[in-house]
């Protein structure tokens, strides 16, 4: 694990002293993360470089895993669904269900801390249990939860009511509770098997390793294969794009524990690909991190047509690999993506395919947004920022009406 000056190289002396100040009022706190995964996904990505930071910088950090059964996992991302404006099947049984796996894991736990940050819906109702454990609860939103379903939102809203504080990605994302709301984006690690520097050796390497020729430009598109993400679009966007351009689809993704939809998805998108020479899709292990940042380094254009997105980390990825990065006009993409800038925001598959040709005949113009969608990334959204945003919250928590920290 990288240390903290590491860092310094990349965000500057600056930074990493104001994480010191902010951490020496805060010595000797217990802190504890809780989520549903410990591979997959953004927030189980965050939270393995965040937390053994955190612990250097003198909290005693621990993070915590539920786990649960099938038809739990297929509870929670009907929740997940639901806030995210789906209409789903959510009945009496279901959420009776989800409370008694919480209330099990709730047995499991024995630890005690000051400030305890619940992830997501999954975990949320442990604070019924587990409240006496720690002084401050904070219940941290990884979803685009705007426009949620209003008998999903209305049954967890009952239990994130109970927490000091939540954390959304965006504004816009916000509810109604009786308790203050922090924004907090997502980050990356720059230091990471994902998103360190790599050689030209060391891509290429991997691209012979699974077989992808460069032969032709590289359209790619890295998540989970879930429809939100809309990888039957970009494959629609793609066959537009051949009529004129010749190049090659990848879609790339994993699998995670807390997402029973994956399979599913992933058979759609095989099918709908059958055939097709110059489509491939790769469903690589969770902790392929290193085969991901080489094929981010080895891609002409990046692809994240989501169709509603809590945030949307690979996009962060391929700006900070100097990427010019195509993203659907939803959720925390817009807060990434400046149009013309760095990089297209789109609303169809007709906007991304105009979107790729577009830059597969300007490479220049490509480099030129790709050199300052990397610099956007190194400015806000790096795993510095988001440890000085997590420290300032747990002041602001453990001072109440404060409107400013002094250091």
């Amino acid at each position: 694990m990288n240390g903290l000056h590491d860092y310094t190289p990349i965000v500057g002396q600056e930074v990493i002293e104001q994480l010191q100040r902010l951490a020496e009022r805060l010595t000797r706190r217990r802190f504890v993360h809780i989520n549903s995964t410990r591979t997959g996904g953004g927030v189980a990505e965050i939270l393995s470089r965040a937390v053994p930071l955190l612990n250097q910088l003198g909290l005693e950090t621990t993070w915590e895993v539920i786990i649960g059964d099938p038809e739990f996992f297929e509870i929670t991302k009907a929740m997940h669904n639901g806030l995210q404006g789906d209409r789903v099947r959510f009945t009496p049984r279901m959420m009776e269900h989800y409370r008694e796996i919480n209330r099990e894991n709730a047995k499991r736990f024995d630890w005690e801390a000051d400030f305890v940050l619940v992830h997501d819906p999954q975990p949320a109702a442990l604070i019924e249990h587990l409240r006496p454990r720690a002084p401050k609860w904070v219940w941290r939103c990884h979803i685009d939860a705007s426009r949620p379903q209003r008998h999903v939102w209305k049954f967890l809203r009952e239990y994130v009511i109970r927490y000091d504080a939540s954390v959304f990605s965006m504004s816009s994302f916000a509810q109604n509770l009786p308790h203050p709301q922090y924004l907090i984006h997502p980050s990356i690690d720059p230091l990471s098997d994902k998103n360190r520097d790599l050689t030209a050796g060391e891509v290429q390497a991997v691209m012979d390793r699974l077989g992808i020729r460069k032969d032709r430009p590289i359209i790619l598109q890295v998540s989970r294969f879930d429809s939100f993400k809309d990888p039957m679009g970009v494959i629609q966007a793609f066959k537009m794009v051949r009529r004129h351009t010749s190049c090659q689809l990848l879609l790339v993704g994993g699998e995670a524990t807390d997402d029973p939809e994956g399979p599913e998805i992933f058979a759609r998108v095989k099918e709908a690909a059958a055939g097709d020479p110059d489509i491939t899709i790769l469903l690589l292990p969770p902790d392929s991190h290193y085969e991901v940042n080489a094929l981010q380094r080895a891609a002409d254009v990046i692809v994240q047509k989501s169709v509603r997105e809590g945030f949307g980390l690979t996009v962060t990825e391929a700006m900070w690999k100097g990427k010019p990065v195509i993203g659907g006009a939803v959720g925390g993409i817009v807060l990434q993506i400046r149009d013309y800038h760095t990089g297209f925001l789109v609303h169809s598959p007709e906007g991304c395919a105009f979107r790729i040709r577009y830059l597969l005949h300007r490479p220049e113009m490509a480099r030129r947004m790709g050199k300052l969608a990397r610099e956007f990334v190194r400015r806000h959204f790096l795993i510095t920022r988001h440890i000085r945003d997590y420290l300032t919250l747990m002041l602001f928590i453990d001072n109440p009406g404060s409107r400013f920290i002094e250091l």
